[in-house]
């Protein structure tokens, strides 16, 4: 960053937006934060007191900087915003200004609208267990902008990347970029699909030669933006023996580089064919980072997945309860149900981010006994579902779990996967799963 870049203002004081308006104090920079709360108390991390605030909406002060740094899920076309172009002030992400002061040994990043955080987790657990000196960051909790000072030139940097963040990083560049798949997702944010998946690209479209591009053959829309005779390119889901790749056949991972093979087999905790994907992403994430396959195999087979995706809570009198509480979009909540065989009870609901939800219409009427809807999109959902299973109205987790609790027989799943956003009803996807568990653990 120029250092005669003196006035930052940020726009949106969420984790990443006080992170980095306290990175941005720390080096020096006036700051100025702007946000549309009610007050300083609504904030979940510490802001440092030299930041100049306002609060319940963004004024014109904005414009009287030299760089405006935008909180990612701020929609691009805030009145605001449009002003910018005006007076020429870069609006960049709270990712590309933690950039400009770390220079870290490898930076890895993962990217794609499902398995993220399962992906970035496992990723970072593997290098960990290798190179020792490990940060991981991002979307995955922990803002970029908090941990710089634990960057130095000997850490291999692990970040997980939304859409929301890469639209606004045109200067960003990893040593490897993973992408895992594209739906989709966000549509009344990036306003179209085509700005949707440019969005994504960000994260490749600055690698150098040397820099790897591991991405899911088997995705319609990576195969259209992403070449195979590129030299970077590392296919997952591709099988011809002539291209560096890795696959899964037989029960066991296959990898091809530079005309050489290697096979293993790993332990997996982890359900469904979509965590294989995740897996043959982060294996080559992790060997192109340089870390043995011996160490891989190791750290596969004690992996026991990440906090609100499929994950198991309890088993009462025989019916087994699942938080999938980070299935913000149907496509996930599609990977949820075709984890399970049948007799589930499903969860849906919360607020509608924009996407129909007759793609999991067929699975549906296969394996689900009922459907129990809470929160906004309830009517949305309804009217399009109608028809694959029964259909009940709870409004809210607690009485859909009550409902179920007294329904469910011995044998059944209960699976609270909810295909919607959580900001109807709870502050983020954490906060919603964390509830489902807390009702879950208290019955008997």
């Amino acid at each position: 960053m120029k250092k005669e870049k003196e006035t930052i203002s940020i726009l949106g004081l969420g984790k990443s937006g006080v992170a980095c308006a306290n990175l941005a104090v720390s080096k020096g920079y006036k700051v100025f934060a702007s946000d549309s709360g009610k007050a300083r108390t609504h904030l979940q991390m510490k802001l440092d007191k030299r930041v100049e605030t306002e609060f319940n909406g963004h004024t014109d002060k904005i414009l009287k900087s030299d760089i405006i740094i935008k909180s990612p899920g701020l929609p691009p076309d805030l009145p605001i915003l449009k002003n910018t172009e005006l007076n020429k002030i870069p609006v960049i992400s709270e990712i590309d200004f933690a950039m400009s002061f770390i220079k870290p040994k490898k930076i890895i990043a993962v990217t794609g609208t499902n398995g993220k955080t399962t992906t970035t987790t496992l990723i970072y657990k593997i290098i960990k267990n290798y190179y020792k000196n490990a940060v991981v960051a991002g979307n995955i909790g922990f803002p970029l902008s908090s941990v710089t000072d634990k960057i130095n030139k000997d850490t291999v940097l692990v970040l997980e990347l939304s859409s929301y963040q890469l639209e606004d990083s045109p200067d960003f560049r990893t040593d490897i970029s993973v992408l895992l798949n594209i739906t989709p997702d966000h549509i009344k944010h990036h306003k179209t699909m085509k700005n949707y998946v440019l969005a994504k690209a960000n994260i490749f479209k600055n690698q150098k030669q040397g820099d790897f591009i591991v991405f899911n053959y088997a995705d319609k829309y990576l195969k259209e933006i992403i070449p195979l005779n590129k030299k970077s390119s590392f296919p997952f889901n591709f099988t011809k023996q002539n291209h560096n790749c890795i696959y899964y056949k037989d029960s066991a991972f296959h990898i091809i580089h530079k005309n050489k093979k290697i096979d293993f087999k790993a332990q997996v905790k982890i359900p469904g064919r979509h965590n294989i994907d995740n897996i043959l992403a982060s294996t080559a994430a992790a060997y192109l980072a340089g870390v043995p396959v011996d160490c891989i195999k190791k750290t596969i087979s004690s992996f026991n997945g990440v906090e609100h995706r499929i994950e198991f809570v309890k088993e009462i009198k025989g019916v087994k309860y699942y938080n999938d509480s980070k299935g913000t979009n149907v496509d996930s909540t599609k990977v949820a149900l075709e984890s399970f065989d049948k007799n589930i009870h499903l969860i849906l609901g919360g607020q509608d981010k924009g996407s129909p939800y007759k793609p999991i219409y067929n699975l549906i009427k296969n394996k689900v006994k009922n459907i129990i809807l809470i929160g906004e999109a309830t009517p949305i959902i309804e009217k399009e579902l109608k028809g694959a299973a029964p259909i009940y109205k709870a409004e809210t987790i607690k009485n859909a779990i009550k409902k179920l609790h007294n329904t469910a027989k011995k044998g059944d799943i209960v699976l609270f996967s909810p295909a919607c956003a959580s900001f109807d009803q709870f502050k983020n996807f954490e906060h919603r799963g964390k509830t489902f568990k807390k009702i879950i653990l208290s019955l008997n």
